[in-house]
């Protein structure tokens, strides 16, 4: 049976499709108004091109960005897509990248009430001139690129114009081209940038990188047990998704970025098979790539779902909770799909076994956090009854994140900080489980909000003054800041806010 997330895309593909006249038709309305808006400035303009989001690029940015999630019907996606359209400003040199811009600030005084700015010429084209620019990409590179709205028979079109000079121009088709498309393990983001820099640094780096190969398989540091997992699983990882990559572009056209996703799967392995000596690394290597090679010479689909013969048995109510809501995504969420996929290609059981396997893991890598041992030095038995309870607070936080990031290991080390934080206050405020059960909506609410922070989520205004009343009203050893008086006024007006400044309201 065919994916729900595929039949999704092909609907707003269908609504592209529709549209297709018409948005070619404004797409070079746009091209020649700001061909005329600038041919007879001298602001090193050389030319004004356009482009209407293609059926394959669309495709692949519902599924790499998950619009499905954020967008419960398909034209929802074709209305808020801010690149529908694209409009290039060509001009010679980087400097007149800033006077363009600068001309268009000062030729489109009018604005509207979303912010917009547009000429009195032509009330139909606006640009969001308010922005910063040039703005800094991920890669850490500068662009000046500009939100716009271009209303065309009663229809408005979402458009982003770039502006661009020769030699960004050229660094954005490369970028575009052979960067951006390309999720292999080769290269890496330095190298990106210094590419660029000179032939010198390009050498620097390729010999930075035959170093790194040369101490991998000549043994420099890997006395260290922690340095030679590091490099052993890293190297796993690769080849894993080498593969899957490879496989997934056959099957689907193109890949998306799930290289985090290998590491855990790997880190998952290694720790199941107890990989604690040197010279276990040469029996788990030779395992695993053995298996990935077998499942390298076998055809994989990735739009079908994963299924399962029998239910699932889930022991405790973390891994229930955990589990179930795993199971809603496993076949509604591509992430997910590609990573269990994934696992249950190398893993030698059956689905049912190794998704139980799984769950159990990710359960202990919390379960046994450093926090939690420090509540059975404290409460000995009864600390099984508080740590079950923040577990199952844990849970519910995963259901609420709803995302494959729960699982990286960057933030399972950061969860864990927080389960520590919130076990150190318990243990300096609370004398026994009774005493815990009495403020354990305290300590529920600090872990929550804790985790949702690792996360950048946020919560229901109404949820964080239930909270606050809470703590003002039970606890004396947990104050409130007096600065929430001022924070009570900001919130008028919202209906959400971060969880990290609810927690800054809190004296602990």
């Amino acid at each position: 049976m065919r994916l729900k997330i595929f039949n999704y895309v092909d609907e707003v593909i269908e609504i592209l499709d529709d549209l297709g006249s018409e948005l070619q038709e404004a797409s070079l309305d746009l091209e020649n108004y700001f061909e005329n808006l600038l041919i007879d400035e001298d602001k090193g303009f050389i030319n004004s091109v356009s482009r209407v989001k293609s059926a394959t690029s669309l495709r692949e940015k519902i599924l790499r960005n998950e619009y499905y999630k954020r967008y419960e019907k398909p034209c929802e996606v074709i209305e808020n897509l801010s690149d529908l359209i694209g409009v290039r400003i060509e001009c010679r040199f980087i400097e007149d990248e800033k006077s363009i811009h600068k001309f268009l600030r000062k030729k489109l005084k009018l604005n509207d009430s979303n912010g917009y700015f547009y000429s009195s010429d032509n009330e139909n084209v606006k640009l969001q001139l308010k922005t910063i620019q040039p703005e800094e990409q991920k890669n850490g590179f500068k662009i000046y690129r500009i939100d716009g709205k271009y209303t065309y028979r009663n229809k408005i079109f979402n458009f982003e114009l770039q502006i661009k000079s020769i030699v960004n121009m050229f660094w954005g088709d490369i970028e575009h081209k052979i960067i951006y498309k390309n999720y292999n393990y080769i290269l890496n983001d330095n190298f990106f940038k210094e590419i660029m820099g000179s032939i010198k640094n390009n050498l620097t780096m390729i010999d930075n990188q035959l170093l790194v190969i040369d101490n991998y398989f000549n043994g420099e540091n890997t006395s260290d047990i922690d340095t030679r997992r590091e490099q052993i699983e890293s190297l796993l990882a690769k080849i894993l998704y080498d593969v899957f990559s490879t496989k997934m572009k056959n099957s689907l056209g193109f890949i998306v970025d799930f290289r985090k996703a290998s590491y855990i799967i790997i880190k998952y392995i290694t720790m199941k098979n107890s990989v604690l000596e040197a010279d276990d690394y040469t029996e788990v290597l030779l395992k695993i790539l053995t298996r990935i090679n077998e499942v390298g010479k076998t055809d994989i689909s990735f739009n079908s779902e994963i299924i399962f013969d029998r239910e699932i048995v889930f022991e405790d109510r973390f891994s229930k909770i955990f589990g179930n809501k795993l199971l809603k995504s496993i076949n509604s969420e591509l992430q997910w799909n590609l990573f269990f996929r994934m696992l249950f290609a190398i893993e030698s059981k059956s689905n049912e076994e190794d998704f139980e396997n799984f769950v159990e893991f990710i359960r202990n890598m919390y379960f046994n956090s450093y926090g939690f041992k420090k509540l059975d030095e404290k409460f000995k038995s009864a600390s099984k009854y508080i740590k079950n309870d923040l577990m199952k607070k844990i849970a519910s936080c995963f259901d609420k994140i709803d995302t494959i990031d729960f699982l990286y290991e960057d933030n399972i080390l950061r969860i864990n900080e927080c389960i520590e934080e919130i076990c150190d206050l318990i243990i300096k405020n609370i004398d026994g489980y009774l005493s815990f059960v009495k403020y354990e909506d305290i300590y529920y609410g600090l872990l929550e909000f804790s985790i949702l922070s690792v996360f950048g989520n946020s919560v229901k205004v109404q949820d964080a003054m239930k909270f606050i009343e809470v703590v003002k009203n039970k606890s004396e050893k947990i104050k409130v800041s007096k600065d929430v008086l001022k924070f009570i006024d900001t919130l008028e007006n919202l209906e959400e806010i971060r969880a990290d400044e609810i927690l800054a309201l809190f004296k602990m």
